[in-house]
């Protein structure tokens, strides 16, 4: 009720002419925090977005958003706008996916979403096995510890280390992986005969990515802790580890595509530290053939990740 009674009051004098295109792009920009980052999300160009947001501020005759230096903020009247927008692009994915279950076979283009690590060691192989099977199917993997939405299908799949926050989202299948210290051989022998935490070097990330493990985790088992090398990318922290840079978090899993690695696994307690690795796709999205082609091969591997015996350095 809420909902309508701020549409109509909104947009009456417009007599409802607004482009869906401009409406995205205002949600886009609402939610990014700027006009550059909304562009990158909608893949479109700066002025494109520039262009959209000033068509729809004409068309209410309104400024929507304040500009600084550091982005946008939005006005007291745009706010009222933003959830009817947000139900709209719900809806407008839903339409999209009725419309594409008239495929009859698995062909098109599948987009998944997985943090950097994930997409690097998991699904960027599991794209080359899937290719000789379904040869119709084109993968695009989106490497981003931000959490795309599956219900505006910014994604249709997304392989994340948490359950779905939405109703309409589900959990196809979900793997426990523990979390475990790893640096190189040569690293591990330059430690002391009983070593703890607060003894290794470690290798974290640098802000803004500074939330993220081992950053929390090490923050909270060593007082004043800082990582010896800094970075805001994955695979240069890999890196760093195996260079013998310092020891990093990883988890302890094996699946069909894992590759050798330099990198032993150190004598610490991580306390039971888990993560739980869900295989999330819109419930709409199921039907959609190639979708659900691409859920079933990847639950598949999925259901067979093994979890091995743990190994100490020492």
């Amino acid at each position: 009720m809420n909902v309508v009674k701020a549409t109509k009051s909104a947009w009456k004098h417009a007599e409802m002419h607004i482009q869906w295109d401009d409406l995205r792009t205002f949600l886009a920009v609402a939610e990014a925090g700027s006009l550059s980052a909304a562009a990158k999300r909608l893949r479109v160009t700066q002025p494109t977005v520039s262009r959209r947001l000033a068509a729809l501020e004409a068309e209410l005759g309104e400024p929507l958003f304040v500009r600084t230096i550091e982005g946008v903020s939005i006005t007291s009247y745009a706010e009222r706008l933003l959830e009817p927008a947000r139900r709209m692009a719900e809806w407008a994915a839903e339409v999209d996916r009725a419309a594409e279950r008239r495929d009859a076979a698995p062909s098109g283009l599948v987009r998944v979403t997985a943090a950097p690590g994930v997409a690097w060691d998991l699904l960027a192989p599991f794209a080359a096995s899937l290719k000789a099977r379904l040869p119709a199917v084109r993968l695009e993997l989106l490497s981003t510890v931000e959490s795309l939405d599956l219900s505006r299908r910014e994604a249709d799949l997304a392989l994340r280390f948490g359950p779905p926050t939405q109703r309409d989202v589900v959990s196809v299948i979900a793997v426990e992986i523990e979390l475990a210290a790893f640096a190189t051989a040569a690293y591990a022998k330059t430690l002391p005969r009983r070593y703890g935490f607060a003894d290794v070097a470690w290798v974290g990330f640098a802000p803004p990515l500074e939330h993220l493990s081992p950053n929390a985790e090490l923050s909270r088992l060593v007082p004043g802790w800082t990582p010896s090398f800094a970075t805001d990318d994955y695979l240069v922290m890999l890196r760093a580890a195996e260079l013998g840079l310092g020891a990093i978090f990883l988890g302890r899993y094996r699946h069909r595509f894992t590759k050798g690695s330099p990198l032993v696994e150190l004598d610490l307690d991580l306390r039971g530290a888990t993560r739980t690795l869900h295989l999330l796709c819109a419930k709409s999205a199921l039907a959609i053939p190639r979708v659900r082609a691409v859920v079933d091969a990847l639950a598949v591997e999925l259901a067979k990740v093994e979890r091995p015996a743990r190994r100490g350095a020492r």
